[in-house]
């Protein structure tokens, strides 16, 4: 009885040294260093090569003990990508958030696409977080053997960007937002996916009300865009503007908006031209009767929802004054007062 005991408490002792031995060699490496490590996670890793992509970082304290805890931890989905950890962390809680692909510690790049954004802005507004120019990210967006590619692949894309009339393919159809780039080497085209994967959820949404519609799908980005760039503030705005813009196509009026001459020229201005104003191009709604060939923007939600819960009303004109509200009238003399009532100012256009 007396060995049998002796060997028991010698079994329990090895075991709880064993047991602290493992939790030691699995605690952080240096709980007051919080500075930031990058490690990448490249595809198709499984636990026991995460172990060494770790301790080459810096992270692992003992790595039989990491060995251990990566056979026995249950890591059953580890998630490839490039993450921020540090020697704080326990291995068990960067093992963790590499199988849950936690969001918190993956390596991210932002870069916002604003609502009424030309694709030459969104070109530019993604150069300045990737390696590529603006001229690049241009090119590839209106190369159009890409641009087939995308239409295989995405419902809502059809062959009316490829019009030849159009100027650029994918106008209007980046859905404006900020992303997230996770990517350590991204390309063009992946991250040209996150906005298109956002269009898609949001047309969907609303792919029944867009279907019952007068309006193609195209059709209906292009017009909500044109109703961005008129300055939709506010849901009753961009169905008041929504309303204006179909009465005028119902009675095979232009529709009259400079915001379509700023997109010829690539720039938004008040005080446009007479020479802009007069340009034969068929994106100048002063000339062209019905709608223009295509998008002129990003299109936000509060312009597609005001699309396609327009306003019904008599007005066939609005104005926006130089403080932001919008003047709308039912006669041409009528737009004329409200022209002349407020009027912009040399500071105004400068501004």
């Amino acid at each position: 009885m007396k060995k049998l005991l002796i060997i028991l408490i010698i079994l329990v002792l090895a075991l709880t040294g064993g047991i602290l031995f493992y939790l030691a060699g699995t605690d952080a490496v240096d709980p007051t260093n919080k500075e930031d490590i990058t490690v990448e996670i490249p595809a198709g890793s499984g636990a026991s090569s995460i172990v060494y992509y770790l301790d080459e970082a810096g992270l692992v304290k003992n790595l039989t003990c990491a060995k251990i805890n990566a056979r026995i931890g249950g890591y059953d989905s580890l998630q490839a990508n490039t993450y921020i950890f540090n020697k704080s962390m326990t291995f068990s809680e960067i093992m963790k958030a590499i199988n849950t692909g936690d969001f918190e510690y993956i390596s991210k790049t932002s870069f916002q696409l604003k609502e009424g954004y030309r694709l030459t802005q969104c070109a530019q507004a993604l150069s300045e977080v990737t390696p590529f120019s603006k001229k690049e990210i241009l090119a590839k967006w209106d190369d159009k053997v890409y641009v087939q590619e995308l239409i295989d692949r995405y419902w809502f894309l059809t062959d009316d960007v490829l019009d030849k009339d159009i100027i650029h393919p994918l106008e209007g159809y980046l859905y404006p937002d900020t992303y997230f780039i996770t990517e350590s080497d991204p390309s063009i085209e992946s991250v040209t996916e996150l906005a298109l994967n956002e269009m898609d959820s949001a047309l969907s949404e609303r792919k029944k009300e867009i279907k019952s519609s007068d309006f193609s799908l195209h059709e209906f980005l292009t017009l909500a865009s044109i109703v961005t760039k008129e300055g939709c503030a506010t849901e009753k705005d961009a169905a008041h503007i929504s309303g204006v813009f179909v009465n005028r196509l119902k009675q095979n009026m232009s529709l009259g908006s400079d915001v379509t001459v700023c997109y010829i020229f690539d720039e938004d201005r008040v005080d446009l031209k007479v020479s802009q104003l007069n340009s034969d191009s068929k994106y100048n709604s002063r000339k062209v009767e019905g709608l223009i060939p295509g998008p002129i923007s990003t299109v936000p939600a509060i312009a597609m929802d005001g699309v396609l819960n327009y306003q019904k009303t008599d007005d066939l004109f609005f104005y926006a004054g130089p403080d932001g509200t919008i003047y709308y009238a039912k006669t041409n003399e009528e737009h004329s007062r409200n022209v002349n009532e407020h009027p912009w100012s040399e500071e105004d256009l400068e501004q």
